[in-house]
């Protein structure tokens, strides 16, 4: 039968519905789902599964997914259906925007008869015929400590800042009903435990890349994304819903830098120097990052310099990036301060009490502070004005557990807080200063 015809006959078969056919159709998602939005019945090796892993790119989907699961969990007619479920997010304002009240959640995927009514006081859902699911969030794993379930549902399990100490809680409190299980809907990130899940035999994986949910995302989006992200491990991560597992890209590949590298570079509009400090002073200690980097007019980030050292004690490397911020001429200097707290003020006050220094603190892992910065370097948005052997050699080497043999990645934080306040944050531009 043609496209043509089948699509007629739908138009027909539609046209001869009743209203509550018609809707009783709109809510039946095993009429509307891809085969991979719906639950395996066994993992490849034709085992009963306790998790399913749903791998998928941005837009693809996922969330319907994970919600219409929750549902037909609630509401099964095939066996006990479930009545307390686990939605467990990065945090529980994810769960709630996402998870619930999102454009695919859970109440707006649920007929008015079905629909589940949200006590935000209490961070639970309960369905009318009694069924309960509390929010969690990953960031506080300890919560987990105490409730029981016989099913749940966790998203973007990939982004948890500590997503092992939140999965083994949550895996204790699945205990209840005759066969507990947990649906994960993520976009894959290398972490070691997707990496785990993925390699178990007994955990059912399907995948699916933004490009199946083409129909449902704005007119020339796919387009646009394969323009920018085509072949880069961002793309095959975030559109194609793979885990790029490869040391040497990471977050960042050498033919982004070696694309754009340049030897010289228009008049800045703004230039800072980024320090990352190192906790101790010894020999042995941590490198102290200091990059300088600059917003052109043509708004792209170029990287002018890499002033880091190693194992020097506070005045040393004040000095130097001091030294960074007249030499370039530069508007600021960007300290973290999470370390040494106001230390790091102190110490560069001291010797140069004139010299503007803005604060920052990390509030989320590395991986997640790198990643928007990363992604600068996939569109061409960012040159190194030279060469800078070692700070490209940690940028090539990041990887989700950090760098390899566990040193610490001094000089890419400073790039990334560096290239943060430039490009990333609002502060406005002053004049245009020349180099």
């Amino acid at each position: 039968m043609s496209a043509s015809t089948r699509s007629g006959s739908l138009t027909k078969s539609l046209a001869e519905l009743t209203p509550s056919e018609v809707a009783a159709l709109y809510y039946d998602w095993h009429f509307w789902a891809r085969d991979d939005q719906l639950p395996p019945a066994t993992t490849p090796a034709g085992e009963s599964w306790r998790v399913w892993l749903v791998l998928g790119g941005r837009g693809a989907g996922k969330t319907r997914t994970g919600a219409e699961w929750v549902r037909a969990k609630v509401f099964d007619t095939s066996c006990e259906p479930a009545r307390r479920i686990a939605l467990v997010g990065e945090t529980i304002a994810d769960v709630r925007r996402i998870m619930i009240e999102g454009v695919s959640g859970l109440l707006a995927i649920n007929p008015d008869r079905e629909r589940p009514l949200l006590e935000a006081t209490k961070n639970q859902l309960v369905w009318p015929n009694g069924a309960v699911a509390q929010l969690f969030s990953a960031a506080n794993p300890d919560s987990l400590r105490g409730p029981q379930f016989d099913c749940a549902w966790c998203d973007e399990l990939a982004k948890w800042r500590e997503p092992e100490r939140a999965w083994d809680m949550l895996q204790f409190a699945l205990r209840l009903g005759a066969k507990p299980q947990v649906c994960v809907t993520t976009t894959p990130r290398p972490i070691p435990l997707v990496r785990k899940l993925v390699d178990d035999s007994t955990v059912a994986v399907t995948r699916a890349s933004t490009l199946a949910n083409a129909a449902f995302l704005a007119p020339g989006f796919i387009a646009e994304m394969e323009r920018r992200y085509s072949g880069s491990a961002l793309g095959r991560q975030e559109l194609l819903g793979e885990i790029v597992d490869e040391r040497t890209g990471a977050l960042w590949r050498r033919d982004w830098i070696e694309a754009h590298r340049v030897a010289g570079m228009p008049e800045l509009q703004r230039v800072v120097v980024a320090v990352d400090p190192p906790v101790t002073a010894t020999a042995a200690s941590d490198a102290c990052g200091i990059v300088v980097a600059g917003l052109g007019p043509d708004r792209r980030g170029y990287v002018v310099a890499d002033r880091s050292l190693q194992g020097r004690e506070p005045n040393q490397w004040a000095r130097a990036a001091l030294a960074a911020y007249h030499d370039f001429g530069a508007d600021r200097i960007v300290a973290e301060v999470n370390q040494g707290g106001d230390m790091v003020l102190a110490v560069l006050r001291q010797i140069d009490a004139t010299v503007p220094v803005a604060k920052v603190r990390a509030t989320r892992g590395k991986w997640l502070r790198a990643e928007p910065i990363a992604s600068l370097y996939a569109e061409g948005r960012v040159s190194h004005a030279g060469h800078y052997p070692a700070l490209e050699d940690e940028m090539c080497d990041f990887g989700a557990e950090g760098l390899s043999k566990g040193r610490s990645p001094d000089r890419l934080d400073a790039l990334v807080w560096a290239l943060t306040e430039l490009m990333l944050s609002r502060t406005p531009d002053p004049q245009v200063r020349s180099l």
